[in-house]
């Protein structure tokens, strides 16, 4: 029977991003002058440019400026410089991954998990044999194991037949985390190995990654995400051939004369984790902050374990107190007896469960800052830039969604309700770093004033500036253009500009998230769909068609009012806020386009197919 993915076997992982030192100074010399020039503008905005015949709207905006340019900072702050960690030989032995000396001289014991539910035995499989093709230059003890909380016969079987453990247990009580939870409770390796059930790891990942843990304090090592699946696409000439014939093949060649290659259909979802990976959390390593993003992470188990058990003790604490204050409060007692704080301390213990990995939706970047804040020891994470494994993306709009709702809810929700910029014992730079990744998920509120900013002037006249004369270009244009410049420095070697787009479009499902966390409903734990589902996803983008189709009203209508003279407007404002409408007509095309998109035609025979 064919699979999805038999297609994708001969594709290759892309090398690491090189560094440059050279272009790292650049990018920092113009990151600076960047975020001087955009203190500037903001101060112009605020001393001298808010019109006060409307300020109801000139403040939000310059507001939602003023928050965008504080993310700015933390942006430039996380791609200020790289600094790898060396990669070290593989350890011989435990004894060199240890600090006791008297440690025994034995093989690394190596745990390899594959979390699944409800995926196809054969994604599994592939994985399962992939991981016992790993090489390793030294004796290891390596113990694969599938945790199936879906309790499935044929997965056993799968299981017996690969000679694999299998785990399973009789509730599904924690979901990953708790699964995680309890195979460690059936498992000793020194080392563990964080798989989903479609992850596929490469040959060398052992190899090239377990000699991280010769520091003694290295925790957890993540390795990047590759979606070996992501559309090639077409390239254009081909694209309009089809439709248009010869007439289109050659418009597409002209084109592509013009501005490079270009495909249509390629990665229609961004599922690139590139960008994440190579720049935003490669670039957290000199901080000590890189993050562990689940599957293709190794763990050092006595790191889980101690963080998991510092934190299972300021949770009993945490709880006896709030206790201790309500029944302060109902005694109106100072001070409780020794045996009722006791007592207290007791009933904690008993509401409480040790768990190693946080149960939560999010339990990566959870136990990332438990670790990172941990008060007894200062653990270390490393990004490993090399490809070590390979993952199926999603491929439709709805499975995509799943997955960036779960995202932005859980980490909303540990900001919210868990924040770790205030506790633990975490260093001022790591601190930034997870408050960068927090802000970017708040975007949303400022994001949709950006929406909105350009309509209310196309379709009232109405300026949040006193006017868009060459007062206000001079203060603009600059900004924008350096912020540009740095910006494309900074992330050489990966196109960024789609990532901006994307992430303004973004706005619908971010304020979900965050209306969902304020109302203090929990995130639930969906699987990503690990099938292409079939149907139409228009629903999921009626938000950004309303804002194309508003928008495209509202530039009409401008236009037409300046044509007629009705109104206030002028030519640099319609330069200004037509330019802007057309950006967020621009952004919301992707996702929209994304909603609609179906496989090659030379693919259509695997509709249905298991992926």
């Amino acid at each position: 029977m064919p699979y999805y993915f038999d297609r994708f076997e001969h594709r290759t992982p892309p090398e690491p991003l090189p560094h440059s030192p050279a272009r790292e100074l650049l990018y920092q010399y113009l990151a600076v002058i960047s975020l001087v020039l955009g203190a500037w503008y903001l101060w112009w905005r605020w001393t001298e440019s808010l019109n006060p015949e409307a300020l109801w709207f000139a403040i939000p905006l310059v507001l939602a400026e003023t928050l965008a340019y504080f993310g700015l900072i933390l942006f430039t702050i996380n791609l200020w410089r790289v600094q790898d960690y060396p990669v070290l030989p593989p350890p011989a032995s435990i004894r060199d991954c240890v600090e006791d000396p008297s440690a025994p001289d034995r093989p690394v014991v190596v745990d390899v998990f594959f979390t699944t539910y409800n995926e196809d035995v054969e994604i599994v499989q592939r994985g399962v044999r992939d991981a016992k093709a790993m090489r390793y230059p030294h004796p290891i003890d390596l113990q694969i194991h599938v945790l199936d909380d879906g309790r499935r016969p044929e997965m056993r079987a799968m299981t017996q037949d690969e000679g694999v453990g299998y785990i399973s247990r009789d509730n599904n009580v924690g979901f990953k985390a708790g699964n995680l939870r309890n195979a460690m409770e059936q498992s000793g390796g020194d080392f563990i190995i964080i798989c989903d059930a479609d992850t596929r790891p490469m040959p060398t990942m052992l190899e090239r990654c377990l000699g991280y843990f010769r520091d003694p304090d290295v925790a957890w090592v993540q390795t990047p995400q590759w979606f070996y699946d992501l559309p090639e696409g077409t390239p254009l000439p081909d694209a309009l051939g089809r439709k248009l014939g010869s007439a289109g093949r050659g418009i597409g060649h002209a084109v592509e004369a013009m501005f490079g290659p270009i495909r249509v259909g390629q990665d229609p979802f961004l599922n690139d984790p590139e960008m994440f990976y190579q720049i935003i959390l490669r670039r957290r390593n000199w901080a000590n902050a890189s993050f562990c993003c689940g599957a293709g992470s190794i763990h050092r188990r006595e790191a889980v374990m101690q963080a998991a058990l510092g934190a299972y003790a300021d949770d009993i604490l945490r709880k006896a107190g709030e206790d201790a204050i309500a029944v302060r409060k109902l005694t109106r007692e100072k001070q409780l007896r020794p045996e009722v704080q006791s007592a207290l301390v007791a009933g904690a213990l008993a509401d409480q469960e040790f768990t190693p990995y946080k149960f939560h939706v999010s339990e990566d970047i959870y136990t990332s800052i438990e670790l990172h804040g941990d008060p007894a020891r200062r653990w270390k994470s490393v990004l490993h830039p090399w490809i070590e494994c390979k993952m199926l993306s999603p491929q439709d709009l709805l499975s995509w969604t799943v997955q960036r709702f779960k995202y932005a809810g859980g980490s909303l929700d540990i900001l919210f309700h868990d924040n770790p910029l205030f506790r633990g014992k975490m260093s001022f730079w790591q601190r930034v770093m997870y408050g960068a990744t927090f802000w970017s998920y708040l975007g949303a509120l400022w994001n949709v004033i950006f929406l909105v900013a350009p309509l209310i002037y196309l379709f009232t006249g109405i300026a949040p500036v006193t006017a868009y004369t060459a007062d206000f270009y001079k203060h603009i244009l600059p900004f924008l253009i350096l912020n540009e410049l740095a910006s494309m420095i900074g992330t050489w070697g990966i196109s960024g500009y789609r990532s901006k787009l994307w992430y303004i479009s973004f706005f619908p499902i971010n304020l979900r998230a965050l209306w969902t966390v304020v109302r203090g409903e929990k995130i639930k734990f969906p699987v990503t769909p690990k099938v292409r589902q079939s149907g139409n996803f228009a629903r999921l983008v009626a938000p950004q068609i309303a804002v194309v189709v508003v928008t495209g009203v509202a530039l009409l209508w401008g236009l037409a009012a300046w044509l007629l003279g009705l109104g206030h407007y002028t030519a640099g404002g319609l330069v200004a806020n037509g330019f802007w409408a057309a950006n967020n007509i621009l952004a919301m095309g992707g996702m929209i386009f994304a909603a609609f998109w179906k496989p090659d035609e030379t693919e259509d025979d695997l509709e249905g197919v298991p992926a």
